[in-house]
C-alpha cells in the first residue's frame, strides 16, 4: 500500500500565491478559475494545493505543514535565490517571508517560509537520533541561546526569547565571540519581530563588530546570513 498526504490551503489572492510558488522554482500543474479558483504546484515530490477563499485573511491563518527534506541547505539556499531575483531582496518579515536556518533542540535543521496567504511552511532536515527536546545546557549562555531560540521559534514568543538574551547579556562573564554573534542576531531578529524600529540595526551593528576568526566565522554561519538578511530588509 502507498498513500501521499497533499496539504490543501486557502489563500486569498490565488494568482499571487501560485506566482510566488513559481519563484522559488515550483511549477504551476494545475489552475483553475472556474467554477472555482484552484491551484497546484509542484516540486520533486512537494505538493501543494490551493483555493480561494472570499474574504479570508492571509495575517490570521494558522494553515501550516512541515516539509522533510535530506539536504535543508540546499532547499533554503534555492528559495532564497528565487525569492531575490524576484522580490530583489530576501523578505524578512511580513508576507511572505523566509526565516533563518537554525539547529532546533528537537533534533531537526529548519527554517520557517510564509506564502503571501499566511500559510506556514517549515521544512527540516532530521540531524539526531530522536525528535525529542535536547537537555538545556548548562552553560549559561548556550543555555540562553537554547532557550531564546525555543521560545522565539516554536513557542513564537519574542518577548521572553529577548527577555532571556539580554538577561544573558547583563550578566557578570565573558560569552566566546561566537556566542556572542548568535546573540546578538537572535535578538536583532527579536526587536525585528517585536516591531521595535532602531533596536534591529543596533544590534546587528554589535554583530558585525565581533572579530572572528574564519573557524568562528564557519561555526556562526547561519547567523552571519540572517543578518545579512536582515540588514538589507531594514
Amino acid at each position: 500500500m502507498a498513500e501521499t498526504m497533499i496539504p490543501l490551503f486557502p489563500c486569498h489572492e490565488l494568482d499571487e500565491t501560485l506566482d510566488f510558488y513559481q519563484a522559488i522554482g515550483f511549477e504551476v500543474t494545475f489552475h483553475q478559475k472556474s467554477p472555482y479558483q484552484y491551484g497546484v504546484v509542484e516540486r520533486g515530490d512537494m505538493q501543494f494545493q490551493f483555493f480561494r477563499m472570499k474574504g479570508y485573511d492571509p495575517k490570521a491563518s494558522i494553515s501550516a505543514c512541515y516539509v522533510l527534506t535530506d539536504d535543508v541547505d540546499a532547499l533554503h539556499a534555492s528559495f532564497r535565490a528565487g525569492l531575490k531575483q524576484t522580490l530583489g531582496r530576501i523578505p524578512t518579515r511580513g508576507l511572505p517571508r523566509i526565516g533563518a536556518l537554525k539547529d532546533m533542540s528537537y533534533g531537526v535543521r529548519q527554517f520557517l517560509m510564509t506564502d503571501p496567504a499566511g500559510n506556514n511552511i517549515r521544512v527540516g532536515q532530521p540531524i539526531a537520533d530522536s525528535f525529542a527536546h535536547s537537555a538545556v545546557p548548562k552553560e549559561r549562555y548556550a543555555r540562553a541561546l537554547h532557550q531564546a531560540v525555543l521560545l522565539g521559534e516554536s513557542k513564537e514568543d519574542p518577548s521572553a526569547a529577548a527577555r532571556i538574551i539580554d538577561h544573558a547579556l547583563a550578566a557578570d562573564g565573558t560569552p566566546t565571540p561566537v556566542q556572542l554573534v548568535k546573540l546578538y542576531v537572535v535578538r536583532a531578529e527579536m526587536a525585528e519581530q517585536l516591531g521595535e524600529p532602531e533596536r534591529p540595526a543596533e544590534w546587528l551593528d554589535r554583530a558585525a563588530a565581533v572579530r572572528l576568526t574564519e573557524e568562528e566565522r564557519q561555526a556562526a554561519a547561519d547567523e552571519l546570513l540572517r543578518a545579512e538578511d536582515l540588514h538589507a530588509s531594514l
